[in-house]
This record gives structure tokens, sequence and C-alpha cells, in this order.
């Protein structure tokens, strides 16, 4: 088939990468210059399959509000709020419930673990290098963070994850580099999770997919679905007068936030809602001094990862506010964490190195699981709505929604992540 692929963030390269191993004709569509410029292009990098869990929790809305005051609040709700993003807090409101909870973590850790099995298998078969480690920590301050971690260790048990509880002196003959001034109660140690380069396998994947022939349009965006047209869309190049009428046999939808907007028109409404992160990322000044993997402070749920010769700081979800604005609060928390922890490992701006501060929208349906699909409009296929999780979830996702294009059955089950969950 003739297929276009909206968008090339980590999804839709995937995507595009996996309907060329099927042999398809992809043309990729992207409105920025280069493969993950958005979502993609500077998130923590971790693969922990079974710590990806839907924001919608039983108890997150009183957390949510407790936070209102908090100086270093992992989630913040900013004004102004819109409209579509009051709507959108409604439905996840609804969704915290323990029912629905469980039954959408169990979806997502099901594909977590089928993408990392599908992540490794691609990098093997096809000799993709890229800034890698293994090993996942999540750092517990005190023992109210030991107890309230519980549950979830209960759920990795279930789930048969490889996981063990360590002492605080255990925890630093694996990572020797933590601050011998900073006290705490112990970790959660995932030997099997790992961290990576997203945006750095982005590009290298790009490669691959260009060798199987998929053709990437940079600087084009897409205009318009026309929904009464099978396969029908319009392109806009960037400084070109008008927008250009298209056929293909089909589409796949994986423009991250903006997805909503360009699916409406065609009776398509997507209740995706933008929760932003941050993170900073800075040369590694003292190898010895920085992390060896990753790990996630538990109380403040932020990571701190090592990538290449770079640290990365990443965390936060806030949703509403002015969308090109960097909270500064919410930067000076990862630079708190990092100094908690790791206080001599990066060059940081008082010394005149290059430190990058990033802000992105993370594209987040209300209860928690992607959408991964055909939708009610013939040729129209969408594989959005990743949230956080989208680095872990792509490789999976991506060869999923090639499985159902070819009309055969995915490798892992796809109950509660088809489009009929809201409708489309």
């Amino acid at each position: 088939m003739k297929i276009a692929v909206v968008g090339a963030g980590i999804i839709g390269v995937t995507t595009a990468f996996e309907l060329a191993q099927d042999g398809h004709e992809v043309t990729v569509i992207e409105r920025r210059s280069s493969v993950a410029e958005e979502t993609s292009f500077a998130n923590a990098g971790v693969v922990a399959p079974g710590y990806v869990t839907p924001w919608a929790a039983p108890g997150m809305p009183a957390k949510v509000a407790s936070y209102l005051l908090s100086e270093h609040a992992p989630v913040r709700v900013c004004l102004p709020l819109s409209r579509a993003e009051i709507s959108w807090m409604w439905r996840w409101y609804r969704a915290c419930d323990l029912k629905t909870y469980s039954a959408n973590r169990l979806r997502l850790q099901r594909l977590a673990f089928y993408s990392r099995q599908r992540l490794h298998a691609i990098t093997e078969e096809h000799g993709i290098e890229y800034e890698r480690s293994s090993g996942y920590m999540v750092l517990l301050r005190g023992e109210k963070d030991r107890k309230l971690v519980q549950p979830g260790l209960q759920v990795l048990r279930d789930a048969g994850v490889t996981f063990s509880e360590i002492s605080a002196e255990d925890a630093r003959l694996i990572e020797p580099a933590i601050n011998p001034d900073t006290e705490f109660a112990g970790a959660v140690h995932l030997p099997q999770d790992e961290v990576g380069n997203c945006r750095q396998f982005a590009l290298l994947l790009k490669g691959a997919a260009q060798a199987h022939g998929v053709n990437f349009e940079f600087n084009t965006a897409v205009h318009e679905i026309h929904a009464s047209e099978h396969g029908a869309l319009s392109t806009w190049v960037l400084g070109e007068p008008a927008p250009v009428r298209r056929r293909f046999d089909a589409i796949v939808v994986c423009g991250g936030i903006d997805s909503a907007r360009l699916l409406a028109p065609a009776g398509l409404h997507v209740p995706l809602a933008a929760v932003h992160g941050y993170s900073i990322s800075a040369p590694i000044r003292e190898p010895l001094n920085a992390p060896r993997s990753a790990l996630m402070d538990e109380r403040f749920k932020v990571a701190i990862s090592r990538l290449g010769n770079r640290v990365r700081v990443a965390g936060s979800a806030e949703i509403g506010g002015d969308p090109a604005r960097k909270r500064p609060k919410a930067i000076q928390t990862l630079y708190k964490v990092l100094r908690d922890w790791f206080p001599g490992a990066a060059q940081l701006a008082n010394t005149g190195a290059a430190v990058q501060e990033w802000k992105g929208a993370r594209p987040m349906l209300p209860d928690g699981p992607p959408l991964i699909g055909a939708t009610k409009v013939p040729g129209l296929w969408i594989n959005l709505g990743h949230g956080s999780s989208g680095w872990a979830l792509s490789c999976g996702s991506a060869r999923a929604l090639a499985d159902l294009m070819a009309q055969r059955q995915p490798e892992v089950d796809m109950e509660g992540l088809g489009v009929e969950r809201w409708a489309l």
C-alpha cells in the first residue's frame, strides 16, 4: 500500500519503519525540519515497563490538590485553563477509580514489555548503536516514600518484574557517585530496565527506514484530511502559496498533540491534552561523579539519566498555563534534585557550559493508554496518545499497528488499546 504517516516523532518514525518492513510505500510528513523535534526531543530516556502507569490513579486528584501550594510539586495545574483542558480534567477525574486504573495499568505494562522486546530486536537486527545503559533505580528519601511505593511494588510482583528493595548502602554500591551527604531510606533496583537516548535512536532509525524506501518530507504540514475521500489529505509545504491535495491508500496519524485538531474536521474527537514536562541536559564534568544509568527521585518524580557524555534531569507534569513559557520553579526543581544526588556530575550554567533547558508537550489521553488502530473513517488510522511513555511504548505500538494494517493478529494483546475505547 501507499501510506502517509503524519508526524516524525518517535511514534511516527517507528511506525514508518515497521510499515516499510512490511513492504509498503511510506511517506512521512513532518512540519519540523527533522525527526524527534518536539515531544521526543529531550525526554528522560527511561525504558522501565513496570513503572509505566496511568496518570489517572486512585487518590491522584487529592495529590494534585495538595501540590497547589508546594514549591517543588511534581504535578501542577496552571492557569489559564482552556475549556478543552477543563473537559479533559473532568474525564481524567472520572478515570481515577480503582477498576479503571487497574485495567489501564495492565494494558500499558503489557504494551511496554512487548515494546522493549521489539526495541531490542530492532537494534540487534539492524545494528543500531545509540547511547544506552542498563539498570534503573528508584530512590526513596524517607520511610514515607518506602510505604507509598509498596502498592506499586506488589503490581511489579504480580507482573513478574525483576526488582529488589535495597538499602542506601547497597544503592551506593550500584551508583557510587550518589552524594555521600544525602541521607535516604533506600531504593528499588530494577536491573533489567534501561535508559536510552530517544532522539538519537529516532535519527538512526530514520536512516534505516530510508534504506527501506521511506520518504521523509520535512517542513511540510498536513493542512487537512479529507474524510469524504478515502486516503486523501492536503499538505502545505512551508513557503509555498497553497496546499496540495494528495491521495494515499491509507493515512496514519501520529502527530502528537496537534492530532486532535487535525482529526476533528473528520468527525473524530480525540480527547488529547498537552501535559508538559521539563528537562535540563548538561555535559558531564567528571565521569566518576556522574550516574552510571538512570535513577528516579520518587518524592519529586524527577529522573536523572546518563546519556553518553551528558546528564539529563527530567520531570514535572503540568497542564494549563502558557505553553511557550518555562515555569522557573519547575526548572529549579530539576536543579535541586541533581544537586541533592549528584552535585559534581554536570557542568552547569555558572561554569560557562551549555545547559539545555527544555519544555515539551506530552499528548495524553485522560485515562492513560494510547489509541492504536483503524478509525471509523475509511483508510484513516491512528497511533497516538502515549503521554509521557512514548519512548517506552513506541516500538511495540508501531509493530502492533503494522500488523493490524496487514490484517494480522498482533503479537501483543490489544484489548483496551483500540480506538473503540473512545468510540472513534
